[in-house]
């Protein structure tokens, strides 16, 4: 069955864009004129997903309004528990498994990724991550599963099983640990995205961004 739920992670405080996220949450950034969260709900709504959560921690009272308008349920966070203790606290709400994660500080150029990654997914898999080639990255990319470190990053996208989160007993943890608890007793998979990727991380990426996006 096609994964309908979606979990945007937009509770961080968007420390590396520096003056930029004082007043306003790293999601609701503009890009070409629009919260760059919007983009990537977009892009959920057009792939079909119909269930859409959000996060929020940092400047919350901003945000959530926005989510809201946007038929997207806000989840506050307090205090702030990183992407996998988030979606671990999350469950309840969610009430899905598989859930796609996604990151809103990305610009994609291309098909629809949330599409590709769908198409992609199949049942048996405890995880899929959507990738894009790099190097020195995050993860190497071999008939359809990932093993840590290669010419691969993980572009923020995923379909993932959430079963075994409660397996971590810090309260605040990064989805890294849980990747690697996953890894530990079967094979997580990948898919690389057809199209072009960037990260939109800093005030200087998002300035890219924005000369770069269509108009």
């Amino acid at each position: 069955m096609k994964p309908d739920t979606a979990m945007i992670f937009a509770a961080g405080f968007g420390t590396r864009m520096g003056e930029l996220t004082k007043d306003t949450p790293k999601p609701m950034l503009p890009l070409r004129g629009r919260p760059m969260i919007d983009h990537g709900i977009d892009l959920l709504r057009q792939a079909g997903v119909t269930r859409l959560f959000a996060n929020t921690h940092h400047l919350a009272d901003v945000i959530e309004p926005h989510l809201r308008a946007r038929n997207v349920t806000p989840i506050h966070e307090n205090p702030i528990l990183e992407t996998g203790g988030g979606l671990l606290a999350a469950l309840p709400q969610l009430a899905s498994d598989p859930v796609i994660t996604m990151n809103p500080d990305a610009l994609w150029s291309g098909a629809n990724p949330v599409a590709e990654l769908l198409a992609q997914w199949s049942d048996d898999m405890t995880g899929l991550l959507m990738l894009t080639p790099a190097e020195n990255a995050d993860f190497s990319l071999e008939q359809g599963q990932i093993a840590r470190n290669g010419a691969y990053r993980y572009t923020g996208l995923q379909v993932l099983r959430t079963d075994r989160l409660a397996e971590i007993s810090d309260p605040a943890f990064s989805l890294n640990a849980y990747w690697d608890l996953l890894l530990a007793s079967g094979p997580l998979h990948g898919v690389v995205y057809s199209g072009t990727w960037t990260d939109i991380g800093t005030a200087e990426a998002l300035a890219k961004a924005e000369r770069q996006a269509p108009r």
